[in-house]
C-alpha cells in the first residue's frame, strides 16, 4: 500500500481533494493499494514519517525547494503539475506516486521529478507521466 500525504498551503484545497479522492479509492476498489490524507505544508514534517510520499500542490514549489535545502527529508516529495492538480484522479496520482517512489529509491534526491519536468510550472500534462 502507498500512503500519500497531500499538502497545500493551508490544507483547504488539499482537504477537499483528498476527500474526493477517498471516494474514488472506494469506487475503484483501491483500498488495498493506496491511502491518502491531507495536511497544510507547514505541519507536514510532523506527520511525514507515517507516509511513503509527500505530494505537494504546484504553488508550493518554492517552499519545497527551500525545505530540501535546509533539511534532509526521508521520503520522496513530488510537486504535482498544475493541470494534474486541478483534475486529480486517484488512478493517475497513484501511478505517479508509485513511479516517484521507485525513482527516489534509486537516487534519494528531492524533490523528485520526471525526465524533462524539472520546471513544474511548464508541465502541461493532466495525467500520470507514464500515461502521457
Amino acid at each position: 500500500m502507498i500512503k500519500i500525504l497531500l499538502c497545500c498551503g493551508g490544507g483547504f484545497s488539499s482537504s477537499f481533494v483528498a476527500e474526493r479522492m477517498k471516494k474514488e479509492i472506494i469506487e475503484y476498489h483501491m483500498e488495498e493499494k493506496v491511502l491518502i490524507e491531507f495536511s497544510p505544508f507547514s505541519l507536514a514534517l510532523e506527520k511525514i514519517n507515517d507516509y511513503d510520499i509527500m505530494i505537494c500542490c504546484p504553488h508550493l514549489n518554492i517552499y519545497v525547494q527551500q525545505l530540501v535545502k535546509k533539511q534532509n527529508v526521508s521520503i520522496p516529495i513530488y510537486i504535482l503539475p498544475p493541470r494534474m492538480y486541478g483534475a486529480m484522479e486517484i488512478k493517475e496520482i497513484y501511478q505517479d506516486a508509485y513511479d516517484v517512489i521507485e525513482m527516489y529509491n534509486q537516487n534519494s534526491i528531492n524533490p523528485v521529478h520526471f525526465p524533462g519536468e524539472d520546471n513544474v510550472l511548464r508541465i502541461t500534462r493532466k495525467c500520470a507521466y507514464k500515461n502521457k
